[in-house]
C-alpha cells in the first residue's frame, strides 16, 4: 500500500541538551488507522509536532503526501489536520467563524455544506453562533476536533484526542473517524487508552524515550507478543505453593483460593497438561479455569518495561 507521509531517521534535540527524538524512521500507509503508544515524555507530541511543522527537527527528513515538511511546508501542512491536547482558539469568536477562519488559513475556497456536516456530525449544530468562551470543556474539544476538520486534510492527527472527555464525545468522534476512514483520511492517534487503539487501529507503533521500539500490524503484535493466562479456583485454598511447582512460575491470588498461570500460546508446548497432571499428583483440585488472552496494554507494558530493564543492563555494562 502507497505510503502518505514517510520519515527518515528524524531526530529532536533541544538546547538543554535532551534528545526527544533519536533516529526515527517511520511510514504510514494512505487511509490507515495508525495508533502511537508510548509513556508521558516518549516523544508521541513531538514526533507530531515536527510532522506538522511546530517543532524543527535537528536531522533526518520528512514527506507529506510526497511534499518536503521542511522545504514545502505550506503544501505539505494544507494536507494536515491536527487536534492537540491543548485548547487553542479564540475563546471570543463564535463556533462557525472560528471554522471558516482556519479554513481560510489553508486557502481553501469557502464551503459551508462542507462545514455544516462537521458542525453536525460533531453535535455542534445547535452550538455554531455560540462564542467558544461559553462553551463547557467537552463542547470546546469538539470544536478543536471541527477546526481541525475544517480544511478536509489527508492527515488527521489526533493527540490524546479523548483525555478528560465525556462518554458522549469519546463516542461521537470514533464514529466520525469511522467515516472518515471510509471517505479514505490516514488517522495518526496517541492515546492513554489503549483499548481505543485496540479496537480501532490497523497497525501500532511503541515509542519510548525518544526511539519507535517497534511498529508491527496490530493482529499481528498480539498474535507474536500476547500471552495468555489460566485462572483455576481451588476447591481448597492454598497458603503456600509447593516448591515442585516452581518451574511453572504461578501466582496465588484472591487469598489463596485461585492460581494463574502464565504462558506463551505460540510455544511448541504451553506447559498446561503436565501442570495440571503434577496438580492433580499433589491433590490439588480445582472447581473451576477461565483462559484469556493478554490486551495490548499488556503488550505495551511488557515492552516498554523489557527495554527499559535492557537499557539498565547495558548501562550497568
Amino acid at each position: 500500500m502507497q505510503s502518505i507521509l514517510s520519515l527518515s531517521q528524524v531526530s529532536k534535540t533541544y538546547g538543554s541538551g535532551h534528545r526527544a527524538l533519536d533516529h526515527v524512521d517511520l511510514d504510514i500507509r494512505r487511509g490507515e488507522i495508525f495508533a502511537l503508544l508510548g509513556p508521558n515524555g516518549a516523544g508521541k507530541t513531538t514526533l507530531i509536532s515536527i510532522i506538522c511543522g511546530i517543532v524543527t527537527p535537528s536531522s533526518g527528513t520528512i514527506l507529506v503526501d510526497g511534499h518536503d515538511a521542511i522545504r514545502s511546508a505550506r503544501e505539505a501542512r494544507s494536507r494536515i489536520g491536527l487536534v492537540p491536547q491543548e485548547i487553542a482558539v479564540d475563546m471570543f469568536s463564535s463556533v462557525a467563524s472560528t471554522l471558516r477562519f482556519s479554513r481560510g488559513l489553508f486557502g481553501k475556497a469557502p464551503n459551508q455544506a462542507h462545514l455544516d456536516q462537521v458542525l453536525k456530525d460533531l453535535s455542534l449544530w445547535d452550538k455554531r453562533d455560540a462564542q467558544i468562551r461559553e462553551l463547557s470543556g467537552g463542547m470546546k474539544r469538539r470544536v478543536m476536533i471541527a477546526k481541525a476538520l475544517s480544511h478536509e486534510p489527508d492527515i488527521l492527527f489526533l493527540d490524546e484526542p479523548t483525555a478528560g472527555v465525556d462518554v458522549s464525545l469519546r463516542r461521537d468522534m470514533w464514529k466520525m473517524i469511522g467515516g472518515l476512514r471510509e471517505r479514505g483520511v490516514t488517522i495518526i492517534l496517541t492515546t492513554h487508552y489503549i483499548e481505543e487503539a485496540e479496537e480501532m487501529a490497523d497497525r501500532v507503533g511503541v515509542i519510548n524515550k525518544g526511539q519507535l521500539l517497534l511498529v508491527e500490524e496490530k493482529a499481528a503484535l498480539m498474535k507474536k507478543l500476547g500471552k495468555r493466562e489460566l485462572v483455576l479456583s481451588l476447591t481448597d485454598p492454598m497458603h503456600e505453593l509447593p516448591k515442585v511447582l516452581n518451574e511453572w512460575h504461578l501466582t496465588l491470588e484472591n487469598e489463596g483460593e485461585a492460581l494463574r498461570y502464565t504462558f506463551d500460546a505460540q510455544a511448541e508446548r504451553t506447559g498446561i497438561p503436565s501442570l495440571l497432571r503434577k496438580l492433580a499428583e499433589l491433590g490439588i483440585g480445582f472447581k473451576d479455569l477461565d483462559t484469556s488472552k493478554s490486551s495490548l496494554e499488556d503488550i505495551f507494558v511488557d515492552l516498554v518495561e523489557h527495554r527499559e530493564a535492557q537499557s539498565g543492563e547495558g548501562a550497568a555494562a
